[in-house]
C-alpha cells in the first residue's frame, strides 16, 4: 500500500493537539478511507477533455477549429485510456449537427466543423468525451455554447425583447420581436406564424402581422413554472415573393424573479459557533443578480448586512443562537423586497472553517457545539484532504477541546479544487469544505514579438515556455491569432472558459460557473476572495464519500477505447449460435484490406484493434462449419449517446444578430468579395428540380395502395424535418392541396371534413399531428385524389395523410443483402483540415482579393523544442487595429499554461 501523497503536519490547538500523520495498517477506520481513494484512483482514474476553440463565436460559412486536450488525475497527465475522442455539434433544438470521430495521440488531437448554409443561424453546443467518460455521465464532457450567425444566405435578422409579469399566479410573457434586413431596414406589415414552446411543450400558436417597424408582439403564460422554465419561439414570416423565412428566438426566463440560497461554510449552521454563510441570488435566466439585504434573528434583531461581492454571491458570519430563527430579508435592483428563510441551526454538530488568504499556507480550524462535546469527548476524529482522489493530507486526534486549529502549506496540494472532509472515528463524513489552490505552478509563456506592424505584413513571432522552476519546457501547444476589434471579433476574457478555467476549476464542481475566465485572467485578492465564495457556493462532484466507502463504484459499462471494434454475433436462420464459423472482414474503399476470424462457441466474433478513415464501406461474410451459407450475422452496436438540456443555458445568447451585428456584416463582405473573383468556398441548398427515374421504394409505409402510391410524397431528412418544434411548422405550405387549421389538417377540395391522419397503420384523431416529433418522420403520403383516397372508403371522404415514422430505430448503418453477407458503414475517424492562410510573399496569391479573415492565424500542434521554444510566423489580414495572439497548451509532466498577447495593425 502506497501513500506517496499524505503529509506529516502538526495541527496547533489553542489549548489541544491534532496531530497529523502518515496512516499506518493498524489504523483501520483512516486506512480504510485511504484504501478506498486509492481504489477509486486506480480503477476508475479520472479523465477530462477541454477544447481549444480558434474564436469565441462564428458565423456560417465559416470553420470551427480546435485542439483537443485530453488529461487523466489530478497532476493533468496526457491521457493514455483512450485513444478516441467524439466531438459534437449540437443546434438549440438539442439535435447533434454534425459528428466527428477524432484519434488522440498522447491525449492530443484537432478537428473542425465546417458551417455550411444548410445550418441555421442560433446557439450551439460543441461536446466532448470519450466512451469511457460515458460511465461517470454527462455532466463530465466538455460542453460548451457558441453563437452562430448567418449573413451569406440569411435576409431576415432578428431581435427580440422580453417583459414578465405576474397575474393571479400566472407567469406571463411578453416577446416583442423585430425583423430586419442586414442593414436594419425592417419588414413591415409581413404575416407572421409563430408557436411558442416551453421545454418543447407548445404553449402558443397564431398568426400575426409586423406593424410599421417590423415587429411583432406575442404575449403567452408560463402555467407550471416549477416543470418549464425555458423555450424557444418559432416564427414563420412571408415575404413578399411569398417565400417564408423560419426564425427562432431562445426564451431563457420566464420571469425575472430572483431566487437567493444561503451555504453555511462545511454544511450546516451550529448554534453557539461562528460561521461563514455565503449567498447566491440568481436570476431565472440562471446568471447572478447583484442584491443586498441584511439578516434578522426571530426577535426581529438585525445581526449581519448582506452585499453581493461578484456575480450575485457574497458572504457574512453570524453566530447562531438556540431557539432562535433567522431570515434574511432582501432588496432587489428594481426596489422589490422579498425575506427568505434560512437553515435552521442544530444544537449539536461540527463546523469546518478555512481561512484561504494566505498566499502560502490554509489555515483550517474545526469547532464543536456544547452538546456534541459532551457526547463525544476523547473520541477520535479525523480530516482528510483530496485532489482527484489522492489523499494529500490526513490527520486524527482526541476530542480534548471544543476548538482545533491546523496552518497547512499549500505547496503540497497541486493547483485546482482541495475537498477537506471531517470524518468521526467510526469513518463517517461530517463536514466538508471545497477550497481552490492556485500555487504558481502554471508554464510562464513569455512572447516576443513586435508591438505595431501594418496590413498584409508578415509577423514573425516565437515564444519561450517554461515551469515553476523557471527550467524550459518541452510541450503541445495551439495557438490563434484573431482580429479583436469591438466592430469584428470583441472578446471578454472574463467569460472565456480556458484550458485553465476548464482542466482546474469548472469540471470538478457541481452546476453552472458564470464567467470562468474572471477567476484566472488578471489573479488579484479580489478574484482569489471571489473564488472562495464560488467555493462555498458550488459542490464537488466526483464523489460522494458515502458512496466509496460503501463500496458502490461506478459500473464500468464503456471501456476505454484503444482502437476501433467490429464485433457480432453469427446465428444459423433457426436461430442457433453458429460456433468455429468462418467471418470475412473486408473493402475496397480506400485501400483495400481482408481479414478474418473464427466465431467461438457463442457464435461470437470480434476484429480489434482497427483504425479506418470515415465513410468507408466495410462487407462482413459468414459461413457456418460447412461452408454453409444460410446463416444470420448481427453486429454489436454501442448505443448512442444521447443529447441533454444545455447545462450552461445561461450562456445562450438571446439576440445573436445584435451582438453579432460587426462580425456578420465583415462575414458578407468577405463572402461577397471572394464570389466575386470565384473564390467562395460555400456549400450551396441546391434549388427544386424535376428528376424522371424509378422512385426508390419508401421505408415503413402502410399505404394499402401501395408504397409510394400517392398524389405527393414528402421524406423528413430531405427537408430537415428535425429543424423545426412541431410537424404543423415542417409542412407548412410544403403539402400540396393541405391547409392547416388549429394543427388540423384539411385538403382543399374538402374544406370542411378533416383529413384522416394514419399513423403506422394506425388511424388516429386529426390532432394528433401536434405530438409527433418531427425528427422521428421517415415520410409523408398525401392522398388527396379519389383514385387514392377510395381504398380507404368514408373514412378518405376528406383525404388522407399517411405518417410513416422510423420506428423501431433501424441502424441506416447496416443493410443485409443475402444471407450471410452484411455491408457496414462505421463511423471513421475523421482527419483534420489544414488551416489556410494566404502568403503575401508568394506570386501566386491573388492580392486584388480583399482580405477580410478574423482568423489570421490557427496553429494545433505547436511544438517547444529542449530550450523551451517554438516559433511561428503569419501575415496580417487588410483590418487595421488590435490583433489577439492565445497560446494554450501543457507539458509532458501535465503543467498547463496560457497566455494572451496583442499587438497593433496601423
Amino acid at each position: 500500500m502506497k501513500f506517496k501523497h499524505l503529509v506529516i503536519l502538526s495541527l496547533l490547538f489553542l489549548s489541544a493537539g491534532f496531530v497529523g500523520f502518515i496512516a499506518r495498517q493498524d489504523d483501520d477506520p483512516l486506512k480504510k478511507i485511504i484504501t478506498q481513494l486509492q481504489k477509486l484512483t486506480e480503477n476508475y482514474p479520472t479523465e477530462k477533455v477541454y477544447l481549444q476553440l480558434d474564436k469565441p463565436y462564428y458565423a456560417i460559412g465559416d470553420v470551427i477549429y480546435f485542439k483537443a486536450y485530453t488529461v487523466v488525475g489530478s497532476k493533468h497527465q496526457p491521457s493514455a485510456l483512450s485513444k478516441i475522442l467524439y466531438v459534437d455539434l449540437i443546434n438549440e433544438k438539442d439535435s447533434i449537427k454534425q459528428s466527428l470521430r477524432l484519434p488522440l495521440t498522447a491525449g492530443l488531437s484537432a478537428g473542425d466543423f465546417t458551417l455550411a448554409d444548410t445550418l441555421h443561424e442560433g446557439n450551439y453546443r460543441i461536446r466532448a468525451y470519450t466512451q469511457y467518460m460515458r460511465n461517470f455521465g454527462e455532466d463530465y464532457f466538455f460542453d460548451k455554447t457558441i453563437s452562430i450567425g448567418n449573413a451569406i444566405s440569411n435576409t431576415v435578422f432578428t431581435s427580440v425583447n422580453y417583459k414578465f409579469s405576474n397575474e393571479s399566479g400566472v407567469q406571463r410573457i411578453n416577446a416583442v420581436i423585430h425583423y430586419a434586413d442586414l442593414d436594419n431596414h425592417p419588414y413591415a406589415n409581413r404575416p407572421v406564424t409563430y408557436n411558442a414552446q416551453l421545454d418543447f411543450r407548445t404553449v402558443l400558436k397564431g398568426k400575426g402581422v409586423t406593424d410599421p417597424n417590423g415587429n411583432l408582439n406575442i404575449t403567452f403564460s408560463n402555467t407550471q413554472p416549477q416543470l418549464y422554465k425555458s423555450g424557444l419561439i418559432t416564427t414563420s414570416l412571408t415575404m413578399e415573393d411569398k417565400k417564408t423565412v423560419v426564425k427562432t428566438v431562445p426564451v431563457k426566463a420566464t420571469s425575472s424573479d430572483v431566487d437567493v440560497q444561503f451555504f453555511p461554510e462545511s454544511g450546516d449552521l451550529v448554534n453557539g459557533i461562528r460561521t461563514k454563510v455565503a449567498f447566491k441570488a440568481v436570476g431565472a435566466n440562471g446568471l447572478g443578480v447583484a442584491v443586498k439585504g441584511s439578516v434578522f434573528n426571530s426577535d426581529k434583531v438585525e445581526i449581519a448586512k448582506i452585499n453581493t461581492q461578484h456575480l450575485g454571491m457574497g458572504i457574512f458570519a453570524m453566530t447562531p443562537e438556540s431557539g432562535k430563527t433567522y431570515s434574511a430579508r432582501i432588496t432587489f435592483p428594481d426596489g422589490s423586497e422579498k425575506s427568505f428563510d434560512l437553515p435552521k441551526a442544530s444544537d449539536q454538530g461540527f463546523n469546518l472553517s478555512i481561512n484561504n488568504t494566505d498566499p502560502d499556507f490554509i489555515s483550517l480550524r474545526i469547532s464543536v457545539s456544547n452538546e456534541t462535546f459532551k457526547q463525544k469527548q476523547n473520541t477520535e476524529i479525523m480530516v482528510v484532504g483530496q485532489s482527484g482522489g489522492e489523499a494529500y493530507y490526513t490527520a486524527k486526534s482526541k476530542l480534548e477541546s471544543q476548538s482545533f486549529t491546523a496552518r497547512i502549506p499549500k505547496k503540497r496540494f497541486p493547483s485546482g479544487i482541495v475537498q477537506f472532509t471531517l470524518f468521526t472515528q467510526e469513518g463517517e463524513p461530517l463536514n466538508e469544505r471545497i477550497v481552490f489552490i492556485q500555487n504558481p505552478d502554471l508554464l510562464n509563456i513569455a512572447v516576443a514579438s513586435p508591438e505595431t506592424t501594418s496590413p498584409r505584413q508578415k509577423v514573425d513571432l516565437n515564444f519561450t515556455a517554461v515551469n515553476k522552476a523557471k527550467a524550459p519546457v518541452v510541450g503541445s501547444f495551439s495557438v490563434s491569432v484573431t482580429v479583436t476589434d469591438e466592430t469584428k471579433v470583441p472578446v471578454d476574457e472574463n467569460k472565456e472558459n480556458t484550458i485553465i478555467s476548464n482542466l482546474l476549476l469548472t469540471s470538478d464542481i457541481k452546476g453552472y460557473v458564470e464567467q470562468p475566465g474572471y477567476y484566472f485572467n488578471k489573479i488579484s485578492e479580489k478574484t482569489q476572495s471571489d473564488l472562495d465564495v464560488l467555493m462555498l457556493t458550488q459542490g464537488y462532484r466526483r464523489f460522494a464519500w458515502r458512496m466509496i466507502l460503501g463500496n458502490s463504484f461506478p459500473q464500468l459499462t464503456f471501456q476505454p477505447e484503444q482502437s476501433m471494434l467490429i464485433s457480432g454475433t453469427v446465428k444459423t436462420l433457426g436461430g442457433k449460435p453458429v460456433a468455429k464459423g468462418k467471418v470475412t472482414l473486408f473493402t475496397t474503399s480506400k485501400g483495400a484490406f481482408l481479414l478474418d476470424t473464427v466465431t467461438d462457441a457463442n457464435g461470437k466474433f470480434r476484429f480489434e484493434g482497427l483504425l479506418f478513415p470515415d465513410s468507408i464501406r466495410f462487407v462482413i461474410q459468414a459461413r457456418g462449419t460447412n461452408g454453409k451459407k444460410s446463416v444470420e450475422v448481427t453486429l454489436d452496436q454501442v448505443p448512442p449517446q444521447l443529447v441533454t438540456k444545455n447545462k450552461n443555458l445561461p450562456d445562450v445568447t438571446v439576440n445573436i444578430n445584435t451582438e453579432l451585428a460587426g462580425y456578420l456584416r465583415n462575414s458578407k463582405a468577405q463572402y461577397d468579395d471572394l464570389r466575386k473573383y470565384g473564390l467562395a468556398n460555400r456549400t450551396i441548398v441546391l434549388k427544386e428540380v424535376t428528376i424522371s427515374e424509378k422512385k426508390a421504394p419508401l421505408k415503413n409505409s402502410a399505404n394499402l395502395n401501395g408504397a409510394g402510391n400517392a398524389d405527393q410524397i414528402i421524406k423528413g431528412d430531405d427537408y430537415h424535418f428535425s429543424d423545426y418544434p412541431t410537424l404543423e411548422q415542417a409542412l407548412q405550405g410544403r403539402l400540396l392541396g393541405v391547409i392547416f387549421r388549429n394543427g388540423i389538417a384539411y385538403s382543399t377540395r374538402s374544406f370542411n371534413r378533416p383529413m384522416q391522419v394514419v399513423v403506422d397503420g394506425v388511424y388516429v384523431s386529426g390532432d394528433y399531428l401536434t405530438s409527433l416529433p418531427p425528427a422521428d418522420i421517415e415520410s409523408i403520403e398525401v392522398l388527396r385524389s379519389g383514385g387514392y383516397t377510395a381504398i380507404y372508403g368514408g373514412q378518405g371522404g376528406g383525404g388522407v395523410l399517411l405518417i410513416n415514422t422510423k420506428r423501431g430505430g433501424p441502424n441506416y448503418n447496416v443493410q443485409t443483402y443475402a444471407p450471410g453477407i452484411v455491408t457496414y458503414n462505421p463511423k471513421g475517424l475523421t482527419s483534420s483540415k489544414e488551416f489556410y492562410a494566404p502568403k503575401y510573399d508568394d506570386p501566386k496569391t491573388n492580392k486584388a482579393v480583399a482580405d477580410l479573415r478574423t482568423t489570421i492565424y490557427w496553429n494545433p500542434n505547436l511544438i517547444t523544442d529542449a530550450a523551451g521554444k517554438a516559433s511561428f510566423s503569419f501575415f496580417n489580414a487588410d483590418s487595421k487595429g488590435t490583433y489577439c495572439v492565445v497560446i494554450e497548451g501543457i507539458d509532458s509532466d501535465g503543467d498547463l499554461g496560457r497566455q494572451v498577447y496583442r499587438y497593433r495593425v496601423e
